[in-house]
């Protein structure tokens, strides 16, 4: 395995950034990704992504972990909806040809509690919004349906989830086939002052999301995170980014805990630079112009 290098210093638009070796930690990832061997067969790709997700689960939180067929989730009952969901993104399945969409929204029956209902958001005035997106499941009718699951499904302001939620998620599936694949780890900042509830089984409505994304690819190791308000956003989206350790600090998660050595994800989760991330002018005008109108 080659070594990786990660940019430890979080730095403005226009600066170049200096890059941080952190070869010397390169043999113990190694070692985690040969154990990850052991279970897998030797090739994730062409395994089902449920033989690793154990690994990167994030720590922490009060709901009830489910594991689906290419994702996990948290379901915080309270709330009634998953507290963070954590799936892998890859370039080969995202350059597969997409299915049709299934739009088969219905509750979870794997929540033992009992999941959310689409009803809950019929005249709410708020859009079933994904924490894992239908798209990045488009390689698989059965994948992509698992989206639709009500637990996979939180209130989200209609600007939002056409507007800057969608550039943040036609962004992260760039960098995912950029990269190779990304980790990520998604849902509602539940620990906002919400904005209030909906429906029969009174959901929360969140006052905000989070977004962390982990790259372990040749040839820059990094790691990135997003806040967002639930509302409508005309500011450019790298003004919402946020270090792995500050997106810990306001969830009370602890990411990536039992999938990477010590040293590493203290030296990941630290600083976040934007310029080690390609953002997308062109998104940014559709969502001031268009996607922001609807």
């Amino acid at each position: 395995m080659a070594k990786f290098r990660s940019n430890h210093k979080r730095v403005g638009k226009g600066s170049t950034g200096a890059v941080v070796k952190v070869g010397v930690f390169s043999a113990l990832i190694a070692g985690l990704f040969f154990i990850f061997n052991l279970f897998t067969g030797g090739d994730f790709e062409k395994q089902p992504a449920d033989k690793e997700l154990e690994y990167y689960l994030p720590a922490g939180g009060e709901g009830t972990v489910i594991q689906k067929a290419t994702y996990a989730l948290s379901y915080n009952e309270t709330h009634e909806q998953a507290e963070w969901v954590a799936y892998k993104l890859s370039r080969s399945t995202l350059q597969s040809p997409f299915v049709n969409r299934t739009d088969d929204f219905r509750p979870d029956p794997d929540v033992p509690s009992g999941s959310a209902d689409p009803n809950d958001y019929r005249h709410s005035g708020y859009d079933r919004g994904h924490l894992l997106p239908a798209a990045d499941r488009a390689y698989s009718t059965s994948a992509m349906s698992e989206t639709f699951l009500m637990s996979n499904i939180s209130p989200q302001a209609r600007q939002f989830n056409g507007g800057i939620w969608r550039e943040l998620e036609e962004l992260t599936r760039e960098w995912a086939k950029d990269a190779g694949e990304l980790y990520v780890v998604t849902g509602p900042l539940l620990n906002m002052e919400p904005k209030g509830v909906i429906g029969n089984n009174e959901v929360t409505i969140p006052g905000g999301y989070f977004k962390v994304l982990l790259d372990l690819e040749e040839p820059q190791l990094k790691a990135i995170g997003f806040v967002l308000p639930n509302t409508i956003s005309y500011e450019p989206l790298y003004k919402f980014v946020a270090s792995v350790d500050e997106v810990e600090a306001m969830t009370g998660f602890d990411f990536f805990a039992d999938f990477l050595p010590d040293e590493v994800e203290a030296a990941l989760e630290s600083k976040a630079d934007v310029d080690l991330w390609r953002f997308d002018k062109e998104k940014f005008r559709k969502r001031i112009d268009n996607w922001n109108n609807r």
